[in-house]
């Protein structure tokens, strides 16, 4: 993004608005002062004050200085203001039912001259009771009958270009006065074989859910974001004392929350500890225990859909147990879950409880051994659209959900064309969850909805990979979501790249640059920006992506580094309004040619040490002359250690070439012999970084030997290869 362009672009309209303000509190304070007498000379009203100080959540805020809260906190020097853009929308949560007799809104200049009052029992199912289309703005009070524990004015017209803005919103009535709701707190699975329904409150409700990934600190800001583009659900893998904020924002903003109970193995493939269902009473008691607290905590929350009792352990077990055994272990755990399924149950009857795995295989398990769940689930990504396919062939008896879904995955994908997944493109992301919501929407009577995966800010490999907002940007997948939910279109959108290529990808020296052609349009014509970025989770499994050096404007010259191996290059488009593109290649980073011959290859080498047992032992010093810079020689983790090639006889040479593996020196010395006895200094270095030394060094020698006095790591010292070169 070019900053400085956005604030020289920013700086006029902040100088209006400060002017706006100004003015507009003065004819604000005009305005209340008049509004207070007459209010002064009305009769007493026997309708008390409720609104003031409640929980309070808004479509959008202006500013951090602007919050929602500021129109219940009665003062008149605060307020609360939206965004400038229709519909926008404030609620008060009024913590109990009451009789609703008053209502009066204390506007700023920016006022609503179309907007209605609102009210609800559950801040889902909203009833109208008041609306206009010729609101006058200054103080509007008005005569209202409603009963509800939830208030809300709606606006859908404003009278400037600027948002909405309140001093202060005022909800009177009689507390306690609304009477008994039917069906208020409970969500429940109605219907019969292959035609059911989800009911909330009774009334039919589909799960548009995302996965959630920031705080639950965070909830009240970002879920009104989410709703306004048709979100009413968001789905967790853990519950505990942290979860409170989500769900309470939830509940605010008429939305849901799947919550999840974690279970070890969680996470399917590579991931979660290992739990012995079978014998380890100990965990299954604690777990229990745990489970049937928070349901305890959380059952009455009007912000709970459904509990999700683990999260892809019947996958996950083949990391654990193998053969008769893992199958064994699965039994156990599906008992298991039903045992806990059966817990909150009996603590919590007015939600149902599901259980997620990673595939459609784990489903025969559940059918057998876990029948008190309410319903199925499975998250599902390139297979998704077979898996209705799979419930009917399974012959359940069960609706479901999908609780993960979206673009294929990186075990899903061919690999390219240096081994490693084919990252999906922008598009091919975007169109992969719309095609996950049509397939999941296509088996009406027993398909209830999905979470689709991921609503979340990390901006590493696997956000770039999945993340609806990395980084707290949009992305064409976001607006395929808001597209899938029925949620508003038009404004402003991402930009859309459409081919990307690299001028080398498989030999690529290292330290070098690489000329890289993007083509990419903004559909709203706004200038974009390029910002690349490189990942190295395919040599240490680190999912960071960091920065690199890149010039032009397209074609652009980026920077490759040093290190050896595989990487990805990310190319950052931005159109300077919160939206990104982002598109991915893999190249392979090799050492840098050297001229001439390398007269160490295929010589013999030894080493006051090498590592011969461990994962991929051994590591012998003959690896560092056979030419392969997939193989490697690594010492002992202590210093001093040396590795030296016999080159057969006294032979002249003037370059030396060191290729690092990630344990590498940061101080050294390299030397040269005729007998192997007596050693002349070549070179010395106390800030080494690995990667690849390409050094210009003239010598000759029958022996030369590099010692490492400070490793660079807490492992010992790693190299491809010692290469010495003679031109």
């Amino acid at each position: 993004m070019d900053f400085a362009t956005r604030r020289v672009r920013l700086q006029p309209s902040r100088r209006r608005r400060r002017g706006r303000t100004a003015l507009a509190a003065a004819v604000a304070a005009a305005t209340v002062l008049l509004g207070n007498v007459v209010l002064l000379a009305q009769p007493a009203q026997a309708a008390t004050l409720l609104s003031q100080g409640r929980p309070v959540t808004a479509s959008s805020s202006e500013g951090a200085g602007t919050p929602a809260s500021a129109a219940v906190d009665g003062n008149l020097n605060t307020r609360w203001s939206s965004v400038f853009q229709d519909p926008q929308w404030i609620q008060i949560d009024l913590g109990s039912a009451a009789a609703i007799s008053q209502v009066v809104l204390r506007w700023e200049a920016a006022y609503a001259t179309t907007y209605r009052i609102e009210v609800s029992s559950n801040a889902q199912d909203w009833n109208p009771i008041y609306s206009t289309t010729t609101g006058s703005g200054g103080t509007e009070t008005l005569a209202v009958n409603g009963n509800g524990r939830y208030v809300r004015l709606y606006g859908t017209k404003r009278v400037g270009g600027y948002g909405y803005s309140l001093w202060e919103f005022e909800v009177h009535g009689t507390p306690g006065n609304e009477g008994p709701q039917p069906g208020t707190g409970t969500v429940r699975i109605a219907g019969s074989q292959g035609n059911w329904q989800l009911l909330v409150n009774d009334a039919p409700y589909v799960v548009k859910g995302l996965t959630w990934g920031p705080p639950a600190s965070e909830a009240g800001a970002r879920l009104p974001e989410l709703k306004s583009i048709g979100v009413n659900t968001v789905r967790t893998w853990g519950t505990d004392t942290s979860s409170k904020p989500l769900f309470d924002a939830a509940a605010a903003n008429g939305m849901r929350v799947i919550a999840g109970f974690w279970l070890q193995p969680g996470g399917g493939p590579g991931s979660g500890g290992c739990v012995n269902y079978l014998t380890d009473t100990t965990y299954k008691t604690n777990m229990l225990a745990e489970i049937r607290r928070w349901t305890t905590e959380y059952k009455d929350n009007q912000g709970v859909l459904m509990w999700n009792v683990g999260n892809e352990s019947v996958l996950g077990m083949q990391n654990c147990y193998s053969g008769a055994e893992l199958e064994q272990q699965r039994i156990a755990y599906a008992t298991f879950v039903n045992d806990a399924t059966k817990a909150i149950h009996a603590i919590d009857p007015n939600h149902p409880v599901t259980s997620t795995d990673a595939w459609t295989g784990a489903w025969p398990y559940y059918k057998q051994y876990t029948p008190d769940l309410d319903l199925l689930a499975v998250n599902s990504y390139g297979h998704v659209c077979q898996v209705k396919q799979d419930w009917i062939n399974g012959g359940y008896t069960k609706p479901y959900i999908l609780t993960e879904g979206g673009p294929a995955g990186e075990w899903e994908v061919p690999n390219d064309t240096n081994g490693v997944p084919t990252e999906p493109t922008d598009l091919q992301k975007r169109d992969g969850y719309l095609e996950a919501w049509n397939c999941i929407t296509a088996h009406a009577g027993v398909a209830l909805g999905a979470t689709l995966f991921h609503y979340g800010t990390e901006n590493d490999f696997g956000a770039v990979w999945f993340n609806l907002t990395p980084g707290g940007e949009k992305r064409l997948s976001y607006y395929a979501v808001r597209q899938a939910y029925g949620g508003p279109s038009g404004g402003n959108t991402a930009p859309v790249i459409t081919n990307m290529t690299l001028s080398r990808t498989t030999d690529v020296p290292a330290g070098g640059t690489i000329t890289v052609n993007v083509s990419a349009t903004d559909p709203d014509g706004d200038p974009l920006t390029h910002e690349f970025k490189v990942g190295g989770k395919y040599i240490d499994g680190s999912g960071a992506l960091v920065g690199t050096p890149s010039s032009g404007t397209g074609p652009f010259i980026v920077t490759v580094p040093q290190r050896l191996g595989v990487w990805k290059l990310y190319d950052y488009v931005r159109d300077g309004k919160s939206n990104v593109g982002i598109e991915t290649r893999s190249f392979r980073v090799v050492a840098p040619p050297v001229e001439g011959m390398n007269v160490a290859r295929g010589k013999p080498a030894t080493a006051s040490s090498y590592q011969q047992v461990g994962n991929g032992a051994p590591y012998p010093p003959s690896n560092v002359t056979d030419g392969n810079n997939t193989t490697r020689w690594a010492s002992d983790w202590s210093d001093p250690q040396w590795v030296q090639v016999d080159l057969g006889a006294v032979t002249s040479f003037d370059r030396v070439q060191l290729i690092w593996e990630g344990a590498f020196a940061r101080s050294y010395r390299i030397e040269a012999s005729d007998d192997g006895n007596t050693w002349r200094p070549l070179y010395s270095t106390a800030d080494g970084n690995g990667d690849v030394d390409d050094l210009a060094l003239t010598g000759s020698g029958r022996y030369v030997r590099l010692t490492g006095t400070q490793r660079g790591t807490g492992f010992g010292y790693s190299l491809y290869e010692f290469g010495v070169y003679k031109r």
